[in-house]
C-alpha cells in the first residue's frame, strides 16, 4: 500500500472529518444489526438490505443526505467483506470504529479522474462533497481502483492507495537465515547479527510518563486536557512511525539477501492475552494476585517489538520462501550438538551447553536452530512432559 501525506485547507479537513463520521456511523450501525442475531431470529441484513436502509436513512436524516452516498455504500460494502472474511477465518471479528481512533473512508473508481498532478512535488485528489486536496509526492503514484483517506491520532491526514507491490526476486545464492523473535533482541539471526527495533528514547519516555501524569489531573472535557492528549499521541505516533520504518526496511534487507526466511510460528495473539483472574476461595468476590502487571508490561515489550509486523511483511516481499518453524525447545537446544536441557540457558543472553561446552548467545543460537529447521531435537534426553506444547516463558526467552 503506497500512503501519501495530505495537506487538507481548514476548510477541507472540517468535510473531511464529517465524512469520517458518516462512514464510521454507517459502519457501526450495520455491526449493530449484525451483533443482535440470535437462533431465534432470521437472517442479518445483507448490503443489497443495508443500502436500500441506507437510502431510505438519507431521505430522512438531512445530516447524513449532506455526506457522500458514495463513501457511505463504501463502508456497507467494506463490512460486507469483513463479515466474508471472519466466517472464512481468514480475520478477526470486526470490531466497532471509535471517533478519534478509527478516522478513515474509503474510495472505489478511476484514478485517472480524480488524481492529477501538479508539479514534482505535489499533486492533488478529488475526494468526494471535499474537492480537490493537495497531498505530497513523496513517490510515484500507484495505479489503483481504490484508495483510503485516513486520519491518525496525532491529526496527520494520509491518502494511500490500495496495490500490491511485486516481491523481491530472491538472489539466488540458496542461502538460508533463521530468525529468532525476542524482547530484549527484537530479531536475532542465525548468520549472528542481532537487530533491534527502535522505540522513544529514555528522554522522550521520561517526557510521555510526565504527559500522562498530567493527563490524569486534568479535568475532562478542558483545553489542557486536550492539548495533553495531543502531546501524548504526538509521542505514540513517533514510535509507530520508528517502529514502521524499522520493519520495511529490515524486510527488505533479508529478502533480497536470502533465498529462504524460516523464522519461528508464534501465536502472538495469544502470548499477548491478560491473564485469567484468580477468584480468592476465603474472600468471594475478591481475587489473588496473577501478575497481571508484569504480564501487561510483557504484552506491551512484544507489540513494541513488532514481531506479527515484521513476518507479515516478509512474506509479502519474499512470497514462497518464508518458512514458519515450531519453536519450542529452540533455545534449550545446542545448535552444535544437538544435546537439549533447559540449564543450558544461563541467563537471557548466554547459552552453554551442558552437554559440549560451546557458548554462545541465547538468541543466535536459537536462530541457528530456526534456519536448520530444528524445531524439536534430541527429545530422548529428556523425560517427556505432560504437554510439551511451548517452552517455559517462551515470550521472554526467545
Amino acid at each position: 500500500m503506497s500512503r501519501f501525506r495530505m495537506d487538507p485547507t481548514s476548510a477541507q479537513e472540517a468535510a473531511l472529518l464529517e465524512q469520517c463520521r458518516h462512514a464510521r456511523y454507517v459502519w457501526n450501525l450495520a455491526l449493530e444489526q449484525w451483533s443482535m442475531w440470535t437462533r431465534d431470529k432470521g437472517a442479518t441484513p445483507g448490503y443489497v438490505e443495508q443500502a436500500r436502509q441506507l437510502t431510505e436513512a438519507r431521505a430522512e436524516a438531512e445530516w447524513l443526505r449532506a455526506g457522500s452516498q458514495t463513501v457511505q455504500q463504501q463502508a456497507l460494502r467494506d463490512f460486507d467483506q469483513a463479515i466474508r472474511n471472519f466466517y472464512a477465518a481468514t480475520h478477526g471479528r470486526p470490531t466497532w470504529r471509535k471517533a478519534g481512533l478509527h478516522e478513515g473512508f474509503r474510495i472505489v473508481g478511476g484514478q485517472a479522474s480524480r488524481v492529477v498532478k501538479l508539479n514534482r512535488r505535489w499533486a492533488k485528489v478529488n475526494v468526494p462533497k471535499v474537492g480537490w486536496v493537495r497531498f505530497r509526492l513523496s513517490r510515484a503514484i500507484p495505479s489503483a481502483k481504490s484508495y483510503r483517506v485516513t486520519r491518525d491520532r496525532m491529526g496527520r491526514w494520509h491518502l494511500a492507495f490500495a496495490v500490491i507491490p511485486e516481491p523481491i526476486p530472491a538472489p539466488g545464492t540458496g542461502d538460508a537465515v533463521g530468525i529468532d523473535l525476542g524482547v530484549r533482541v527484537s530479531a536475532a539471526l542465525s548468520t549472528g547479527e542481532l537487530l533491534s527495533c527502535p522505540g522513544l528514547s529514555a528522554a522522550e519516555l521520561a517526557r510521555l510518563k510526565q504527559l500522562q501524569r498530567g493527563l490524569g489531573r486534568c479535568r475532562r472535557g478542558s483545553n489542557r486536557r486536550r492539548r495533553k492528549k495531543d502531546a501524548v499521541a504526538k509521542l505514540h505516533a513517533r514510535a509507530v512511525d520508528r517502529r514502521k520504518d524499522w520493519v520495511e526496511k529490515t524486510s527488505t534487507e533479508l529478502a533480497g539477501r536470502f533465498d529462504v526466511i524460516r523464522v519461528e510460528d508464534l501465536r502472538i495473539t495469544q502470548l499477548t492475552r491478560r491473564p485469567t483472574p484468580i477468584p480468592d476461595p476465603d474472600r468471594p468476590g475478591a481475587y489473588l494476585p496473577n501478575g497481571r502487571r508484569a504480564k501487561a508490561g510483557l504484552n506491551r515489550a512484544i507489540l513494541a517489538n513488532a514481531w506479527g509486523m515484521l513476518v507479515r511483511r516478509l512474506e509479502h516481499k519474499a512470497a514462497g520462501r518464508v518458512e514458519k518453524v515450531n519453536p519450542a525447545y529452540t533455545s534449550q537446544t545446542c545448535s552444535a550438538c544437538g544435546h537439549r536441557a533447559p540449564e543450558s540457558r544461563e541467563s537471557q543472553a548466554v547459552f552453554r551447553c551442558v552437554g559440549c561446552g560451546r557458548r554462545a548467545h541465547a538468541d543466535v543460537n536459537a536462530a541457528i536452530n530456526i534456519a536448520a529447521g530444528r524445531a524439536v531435537s534430541a527429545r530422548r534426553e529428556m523425560p517427556r512432559r505432560a504437554s510439551p506444547k511451548r517452552e517455559p516463558q517462551l515470550a521472554t526467552s526467545t
